[in-house]
């Protein structure tokens, strides 16, 4: 492609495809008293989108193991467990809570939340007690699913939710107070019919907070709706600009073939949900879910499962094509490789389209808060600005402020602030975090970016004081305020070390009591008794001198970072 005439052409399809009557025709309306940039063909909810899918019966759907569904069979699961949720009392507006790793049953019991005005709570499956009991007590849901590691965990703070109804999916060891999985589905019955407000609450995904504590957020309907909309949009804006540039007829829908994605991140995030799940639910396509991440094990599915998607953290996709075993396997049935929840390296980028002959790269940058992606990037358009984050989908404004919230000129980097249809409706029981977070519509991302003279975004730096290690968000202050609970800590910073794996890990610098004998393994050994064990430090510096401090009493992180040596590192 000629670049300038890609870029070109790719403005006149957005053009097109946004345009009165078109398929992706956007108008703005007031919501929550803001703006807000809609598509005018929205369906309402979730609950329309899942109804849609239907429409392929016959295909496969979920895929675990030996374990296998039609979309046909998982509506009637969907619908089964929905009636067993309705005959327990739990109420359109009620919450539900899940805990599990991706079994298929993470997306049956999903759809039948949000398919009959249920709110779905995603819960971390890492935590450990004492945060799936903050999680609780905080989302307060009438029903508990979980499978026996989180039931494992659950069984430590029972006492703390008596009317809770607790339901266990693929139980080796059970207990009394525990309803099996297989009662849900032997309920039978049509889905109940119910008619869902767009603003209401979808689903709470957990998302780090700075205080420590995980925030809440309460993902709308009309959020979710429009995410999966996006993506929708930018596969066939792409479609067409490629079709347009070649001088090629566009392809025809129905010849190409249909999706089958590997879910290889946690379903209790917008990347594995929101953006793969949804995605390829819509499209008609198929799931096929793994016990956990292993390349080798990826490479074997691919050639059986024939997958087409496989979208990760980059740590997973560079594991993949650097595989011993990789040239091994057959692996053309891959269309694209790439991912989200942290930015792909551009030398990984390029080696995707090297290495992978008949796939193309592609990423989408996004937030929780944004109910999946603010922008996407594939193809020529990602080989040829690898550092970028693509344009923002039409349904986002986006804007770079100042330190003040004044808006700056085209080109110059400032915070990011978005907004539109997918931004959350707030923090779950915490107005004050919402208020700080959200202005007039306006979500502030706490990402530095720049924004080029045709739209596409480059993230250049992290406002958040924060560790992206592997997709997973890790606020520095989660792992300082455990660590300052230790009497011989005098002083503690917490920060980033780059990671060629994982992209980030966590490391931490401490000054100790001058009397104290304070060693790593102590403090990682108290961590692991109050956090999940991805936020627990790997490198620790223990120091005899206080940490270097700017004018204002702040630690001087960038300073810290800089001046230690990985070697040194305990």
């Amino acid at each position: 492609m000629q670049k300038l005439s890609m870029y070109k052409v790719l403005q006149d399809v957005w053009q097109e495809l946004t345009a009165e009557g078109a398929p992706f025709h956007v108008e703005e309306i007031q919501v929550r008293d803001s703006p807000m940039r809609v598509y005018s063909a929205a369906p309402p909810s979730l609950r329309e989108l899942w109804l849609a899918s239907m429409a392929h019966a016959s295909n496969e759907y979920l895929v675990y193991e030996e374990d296998r569904w039609t979309y046909q069979q998982a509506h009637q699961d969907v619908a089964s467990i929905a009636n067993w949720l309705h005959n327990q009392g739990v109420n359109p507006g009620d919450r539900v809570a899940i805990s599990m790793r991706n079994y298929p049953e993470w997306l049956l019991v999903y759809w039948a939340c949000v398919s009959t005005g249920i709110t779905a709570v995603g819960l971390n499956a890492w935590w450990i007690d004492d945060e799936l009991d903050y999680g609780l007590k905080d989302s307060a849901p009438r029903v508990l699913i979980c499978d026996q590691e989180r039931l494992d965990r659950f069984d430590n703070i029972k006492d703390n939710f008596t009317d809770m109804i607790i339901v266990g999916v693929r139980l080796s060891n059970s207990r009394e107070y525990v309803i099996p999985y297989a009662d849900l589905i032997a309920t039978g019955g049509a889905l109940p019919d119910v008619t869902i407000d767009p603003d209401a609450d979808a689903c709470i995904f957990y998302t780090s907070g700075t205080t420590g504590k995980a925030k809440g957020a309460q993902l709308t309907h009309r959020g979710c709706v429009h995410n999966v909309m996006n993506l929708g949009f930018w596969g066939t804006a792409m479609s067409l600009t490629t079709a347009k540039v070649n001088n090629v007829e566009p392809p025809n829908p129905e010849d190409a073939p249909l999706t089958s994605a590997l879910v290889t991140t946690p379903l209790f995030h917008v990347t594995a949900n929101n953006c793969l799940a949804q995605g390829t639910t819509m499209a008609g396509g198929k799931l096929v879910h793994m016990y956990r991440w292993d390349a080798g094990e990826a490479l074997k599915i691919i050639e059986r499962e024939k997958i087409t998607n496989l979208t990760g953290v980059p740590v997973m996709a560079r594991e993949l094509i650097s595989h011993p075993d990789f040239d091994k396997y057959d692996t053309s049935s891959l269309i694209s490789v790439g991912g989200g929840g942290a930015q792909l390296q551009p030398d990984l980028v390029v080696k995707i389209d090297s290495i992978v002959k008949t796939a193309r790269p592609g990423t989408g940058y996004g937030m929780t808060e944004t109910c999946g992606i603010i922008t996407s990037i594939s193809g020529d358009f990602f080989i040829d600005k690898p550092d970028s984050a693509g344009p923002a989908m039409p349904t986002f404004e986006v804007k770079t402020v100042d330190p003040e919230g004044n808006d700056l000129p085209q080109g110059q980097a400032g915070e990011l602030w978005v907004r539109g249809a997918p931004v959350i409706k707030g923090y779950l029981n915490l107005e004050e975090a919402t208020a700080e977070s959200i202005t007039d519509g306006w979500l502030h991302t706490g990402d530095v970016a720049r924004i080029d003279e045709i739209g596409f975004i480059y993230i250049v730096d992290r406002i958040k004081d924060m560790v992206l290690r592997g997709g997973e968000n890790i606020f520095c202050s989660e792992i300082e305020v455990v660590i300052f609970e230790m009497n011989q800590v005098v002083e503690c910073a917490a920060f980033s070390v780059p990671d060629d794996r994982l992209g980030e890990e966590v490391g931490v610098a401490i000054f100790r009591k001058t009397d104290s004998n304070l060693a790593a393994e102590e403090v990682r050994t108290y961590c692991a008794a109050t956090m999940a064990k991805h936020k627990i430090p790997r490198y620790i510096w223990i120091l005899d001198e206080p940490l270097e401090k700017n004018a204002n009493g702040k630690f001087m992180k960038k300073e810290l970072q800089a001046s230690l040596k990985l070697d040194d590192a305990k």
